[in-house]
């Protein structure tokens, strides 16, 4: 049954017992209200606002840095744990093997006079026929297979400024300057490259010219003294 949208009411002004009919419509939203309620669903479904396409035009596009294949990861994981960072990979040393430099990187690298990324540690490994081994390692000292590396530190250090730059014919070259909690004196960096004679990494004398030897063991001052 259809039910109708009109209702019998007493009209005004006529004698009781006299009806007239009454049509009641239903009210229609207006258009201003119905507006403000669509208008989170029509500014979500929108383009960009005029003014939002410039800022975002503006803004210059964030370089790509390439990530390290998934081998040299992995070796940087296995020296290093899991926040072991890619530096460089690649044939490092020119002698036509892979390396990798990792290390572990300290995340707010405090200001200073000297450039380069604040390490805890870092290590260089050499694929040799699919197994990484670990040539070099920076951590209370730097050392090699054979021993302590030259002009490293006699007390241990708890960090490193790590510099490093590629050259197409020598290979990699890394500097290693000791941090000095509450120092503010400016400390020589310790130059880092691959000895071609040697087959291994070697520090080298300030002038950066001639290879220095390693030493087995540390002497420490006290032991100077006596």
């Amino acid at each position: 049954m259809t039910r109708s949208l009109s209702r019998t009411a007493p009209k005004q002004g006529k004698g009781q017992g006299q009806e007239g009919t009454v049509s009641v419509a239903k009210p229609r939203p207006r258009l201003g209200v119905l507006l403000m309620a669509l208008a989170p669903f029509l500014s979500g479904c929108g383009s960009e606002t005029p003014k939002a396409a410039e800022e975002t035009a503006k803004k210059p596009a964030e370089p790509a840095v390439p990530a390290a294949p998934e081998e040299f990861q992995a070796a940087a994981t296995a020296v290093l744990g899991s926040d072991a960072q890619v530096l460089l990979f690649g044939d490092l040393a020119k002698n036509g093997k892979q390396q990798v430099l990792a290390a572990n990187v300290v995340p707010n690298t405090p200001k200073s006079v000297v450039a380069g990324t604040v390490v805890t540690r870092a290590v260089i490994a050499e694929n040799d026929d699919g197994k990484w081994v670990e040539l070099m390692r920076a951590d209370e000292h730097l050392k090699n297979q054979n021993g302590f590396l030259a002009l490293t530190p006699l007390t241990p250090v708890s960090g490193w400024k790590l510099q490093y730059e590629t050259n197409p014919d020598k290979g990699m070259s890394l500097y290693f300057t000791p941090l000095k909690t509450g120092s503010s004196e400016r400390t020589l960096p310790i130059a880092v490259r691959w000895n071609p004679a040697n087959k291994r990494y070697q520090s080298m004398d300030p002038s950066y010219k001639h290879f220095l030897n390693e030493a087995p063991t540390l002497v420490s001052p006290r032991s100077m003294l006596k």
